[in-house]
């Protein structure tokens, strides 16, 4: 079972393959891992201990930073991620975290979550997709419906009010338009986010 993995210079943890969306360009349609990695479907999620004890293999002064991405939505089990991102905290201080999400935690909670992630999560790296809502919908298909796009943004403005960096991320073509990552960039920009055009990986 595949709790932690190396891309490039970060440490990444997977911890659940629960996801309330089912994108149409998700990777899990793909293969069972990403970048070279053993298999990243879990036979069952790993414990707070189990995943705590996976770090001390990682050299952090070579992987500075640690992320939260799996095959799965990470914020599934925020409590979780937050106890590991606090012991992180105690014994690595120098690694920022990050959390790749599909920016739904108060819906997956049904409560307001930022302010439990101040001082534990440096990034939240948000799947914004599309800038428009009944594409969004469409494409990446939340168990919520029509509430979820709202409560997307609605995330990002509350991270980056509480102080959090937040980049939202689009895929680029043919999934995502460049007329359409120019809305997108505008919709970050009334924000005060930042943009990330990720690459598209058939």
């Amino acid at each position: 079972m595949t709790i932690t993995y190396q891309v490039r210079n970060a440490i990444y943890v997977n911890l659940t393959n629960r996801c309330p969306c089912a994108c149409t360009f998700c990777l899990r349609a793909n293969g069972p891992g990403v970048y070279g990695s053993d298999s990243l479907w879990l036979e069952r999620e790993p414990t707070v201990e189990e995943a705590i004890a996976t770090l001390p293999q990682w050299d952090f002064k070579a992987y500075p930073e640690l992320v939260f991405c799996g095959y799965g939505e990470p914020t599934e089990r925020l409590d979780d991620l937050l106890a590991i991102a606090r012991h992180v905290r105690e014994h690595y201080p120098w690694v920022k975290i990050r959390v790749n999400t599909n920016g739904l935690a108060d819906l997956i909670a049904g409560a307001p979550t930022v302010a439990k992630c101040k001082g534990l999560v440096d990034i939240f790296s948000i799947s914004l997709n599309t800038p428009d809502p009944a594409e969004y919908l469409a494409i990446c298909r939340p168990k919520f419906g029509e509430a979820a796009y709202p409560a997307m943004l609605k995330f990002a403005e509350d991270a980056h009010a509480a102080g959090i960096d937040v980049v939202m991320t689009v895929v680029d073509e043919p999934v995502t338009s460049k007329a359409k990552q120019a809305e997108c960039r505008a919709i970050c920009d009334r924000l005060g986010v930042r943009l990330r055009v990720r690459p598209f990986e058939a």
